[in-house]
């Protein structure tokens, strides 16, 4: 059986099929026609179960025209507590950051756990050894202290990507990469040495970026997220089963 797992974002839209927890091909969409990707999706995919996790409300008749289409639909967002509160989660949490310590509970059971998320926001999540919920951390992602760096200064230029290679030291943009992503780096070993037990996992598009400049022993997990889903899927399925 297979079933549709889709992560709505700040700046994109990332999808997979799954069956069980296994997650199979994978799309990525960053454009405005998000409820037609999707539908184009469920229609080549004919999914048993849908599952939609967004940063911001779906409303109820995009809802209903994905029901059309899906066997069953589950919405998880910030009107949908229900998986957070089911997950002993803070309503504070949007789905994706849910997702991703529901899938390093299964991963690192019985081990504490930070994850860090590269994306449009730094975000940090701190679990326990049984899984509990310690703290979160929220703070401009990579791509977001460049543009404010570009926005607010008004001499310096928009740069899109961490990667250093292209830049001279001695230029301006070289100058801003390596305060951005020196900045970066200082600030998330500061947190992870307040857990030195931890096991560390780090996901988004810059996740292996910043690994290689950590010198701690990094967990990369791209697809973090969309493997919560699957395991709320799942989960779902087998409820409904019953």
């Amino acid at each position: 059986m297979s079933n549709l797992l889709i992560e709505i974002g700040n700046t994109a839209l990332k999808a997979a099929y799954s069956d069980g927890i296994t997650l199979g091909k994978t799309f990525r969409y960053q454009g405005e026609k998000v409820m037609d990707f999707i539908m184009d999706l469920l229609s080549k995919g004919k999914p048993e179960v849908t599952v939609i996790a967004s940063v911001y409300g779906i409303s109820s008749s995009d809802a209903e025209m994905l029901r059309t289409a899906t066997k069953e639909l589950l919405v998880l967002d910030r009107d949908h507590p229900e998986e957070l509160i089911r997950n002993s989660l803070p309503a504070c949490l949007t789905y994706d950051r849910a997702a991703s310590i529901i899938a390093a509970r299964y991963l690192f059971r019985g081990k504490g756990c930070t994850i860090v998320d590269f994306g449009t926001t730094l975000t940090v999540d701190v679990t326990d050894s049984e899984g509990r919920y310690m703290e979160g951390i929220i703070s401009p992602g990579c791509r977001t202290r460049f543009k404010a760096l570009n926005r607010y200064s008004r001499e310096l230029p928009l740069l899109d990507s961490p990667e250093i290679k292209e830049f001279s030291p001695l230029s301006t943009e070289g100058s801003m990469v390596k305060g951005v992503v020196s900045g970066m780096v200082f600030e998330i070993e500061g947190y992870l040495s307040t857990h030195p037990d931890h096991m560390v996992v780090f996901t988004g598009g810059d996740a292996i970026y910043f690994a290689k400049r950590m010198k701690n022993s990094i967990f990369v997990i791209s697809n973090l997220v969309l493997m919560g889903l699957a395991l709320i899927a799942d989960r779902y399925v087998t409820e409904m089963e019953k």
